[in-house]
């Protein structure tokens, strides 16, 4: 295997094993041949959530949202992280960013399209 995309599908087997560790490792091969694959990112930034490396997993997936900065998905990904790091406030601020940005998407495809259930409020201590 020497294509990124090879790494990233065999990663994506072993996590459906729940063979976390060795997803991570060959996600991490993918991106040492495409650095900048931001679905390899959240894949590997999941891996690694679910491996209990929480903090890796919020820097891999902060990584991933530099690539792709208005994909909700990264932000929802990076709220679940937070939370399992118990950082409940940063995490309610990344899920009320996911909602902003899938609302934008919204608008592209109904203008008329009303804000989401709950709003974009973070709660504040």
């Amino acid at each position: 295997m020497s294509d990124a995309k090879s790494h990233y599908l065999a990663g994506l087997k072993h996590f459906g094993q729940n063979k976390f560790e060795e997803a991570i490792l060959e996600h991490e091969k993918a991106l040492a041949l495409k650095p900048d694959w931001a679905d390899v990112l959240n894949a590997l930034a999941t891996a690694q959530s679910k491996a209990g490396r929480h903090a890796e997993a919020v820097a891999t997936i902060e990584r991933a949202i530099q690539i792709a900065p208005d994909d909700p998905f990264t932000f929802t990904s990076l709220s679940i992280f937070l939370q399992r790091l118990g950082k409940i406030p940063e995490a309610e601020s990344a899920a009320a960013k996911a909602r902003l940005l899938n609302w934008k998407e919204e608008l592209k495809k109904n203008p008329n399209a009303p804000p989401p259930e709950g709003g974009f409020k973070v709660i504040q201590d």
